[in-house]
């Protein structure tokens, strides 16, 4: 018995250390299991994965230097100013300056011969017309200085107070007074309420385009003189050494020389050319002259409607040019480097030219 009993008591510890074997087996298959997928994992698929290539080479990794396209390089620098610069250099050119205008003396008759050169004259277009004097035959009254002037100008004055239409929007009529103008017994006061001019009215100056113009009054009754050391004289003498307009003319009634009826006027001989002066500008004598005196041009003009009379015998040497077989207007065009000087009759016919250029 006690045999047995030894013999039960081992085959009981060996179950049990067996069944404990068995479950430590199970537990190792089971380790073995889960890790067999991961050795599977790391020996069989011997390709490494992006996580296990951290570098490389830089040149499997160009986007991570600096490409030299991406710096902007000094030629593809854009410069606006110069392109700017050259389409825009013609806007800033200036247009080249210009008149057209008209010259007309002692016209004021109110007849045909002044109607037929005022249309004359409206046939030009003319910018402005300037008018040498004696403007308002016989003798400068309000009365009849509307029938002399407005009738046939109304169109280039400003501000017009007649009745013969509608005026200019600006004026575009520039008188000097004659001596029928001034000879009333109040003076020159029709013509200065008629007009409105610049400076005092009876001598003033003005530029339209590359001229600049003074307008002289060169009659007796002027009250600032008329002698070349008078206040009038002074004015001119400072205005012509300011001017900066390529062409400076000089207007007065009186001619300072002429070959005509009346003859030169002394008093009115001032150095012109000496001041600066480019061309003097008269009436007085009824026909057309043109004279060359101290190297610059002069003319007289006073065919506009008045009679024309004869020269005389003996010209002066300094005459280039003589005209008074009918009535007639002269027409000029300046420029800054030329001007022309025409003088038309009233048939429309080219009696003289003569072109003026800058030296």
């Amino acid at each position: 018995m006690p045999k047995n009993k030894n013999s039960s008591l081992a085959r009981l510890v060996t179950g049990f250390w067996i069944m404990n074997l068995l479950l430590a087996l199970v537990v190792v298959a089971g380790w073995l299991v889960s890790s067999n997928t991961t050795v599977r994992a790391i020996f069989i698929s011997p390709t490494p994965t992006a996580t296990e290539t951290p570098t490389s080479t830089p040149s499997q990794t160009p986007s991570i230097t600096p490409s030299p396209t991406l710096t902007p390089s000094p030629t593809e620098t854009f410069t606006p100013t110069f392109a700017f610069t050259d389409t825009q250099t013609p806007t800033l050119t200036p247009e080249p300056l210009r008149v057209s205008f008209a010259v007309i003396g002692d016209f004021g008759m109110n007849n045909a011969a002044e109607a037929d050169v005022a249309a004359l004259i409206d046939s030009w277009q003319p910018e402005i017309v300037v008018a040498l004097g004696d403007n308002n035959y016989p003798s400068g009254l309000a009365e009849t200085i509307d029938d002399n002037i407005g009738q046939y100008f109304h169109e280039y004055i400003f501000p017009y107070v007649g009745s013969y239409g509608s005026g200019a929007t600006e004026n575009r009529f520039f008188p000097i007074l004659g001596n029928h103008d001034w000879n009333t017994t109040v003076g020159a006061q029709a013509h200065l309420d008629y007009f409105t001019l610049p400076g005092n009215e009876r001598y003033y100056e003005f530029t339209w385009g590359p001229v600049h113009f003074f307008a002289l009054d060169s009659c007796l009754p002027e009250p600032d003189g008329i002698r070349a050391d008078s206040i009038q004289a002074t004015w001119l003498q400072q205005g012509l050494a300011a001017s900066t307009s390529p062409w400076n003319v000089v207007l007065t009634h009186y001619p300072p020389y002429s070959s005509g009826y009346h003859g030169s006027i002394s008093w009115i001989q001032w150095p012109f050319a000496a001041w600066g002066a480019d061309v003097v500008m008269a009436g007085h004598d009824h026909n057309y002259e043109r004279l060359l005196v101290d190297d610059i041009l002069y003319f007289v003009n006073g065919l506009g409607g008045q009679t024309p009379r004869f020269f005389k015998d003996v010209p002066l040497r300094q005459s280039q040019f003589r005209y008074n077989d009918d009535h007639g207007a002269m027409r000029v065009t300046a420029t800054e480097t030329e001007v022309l000087f025409e003088f038309y009759n009233r048939l429309g016919e080219l009696i003289d030219s003569y072109r003026l250029t800058q030296p």
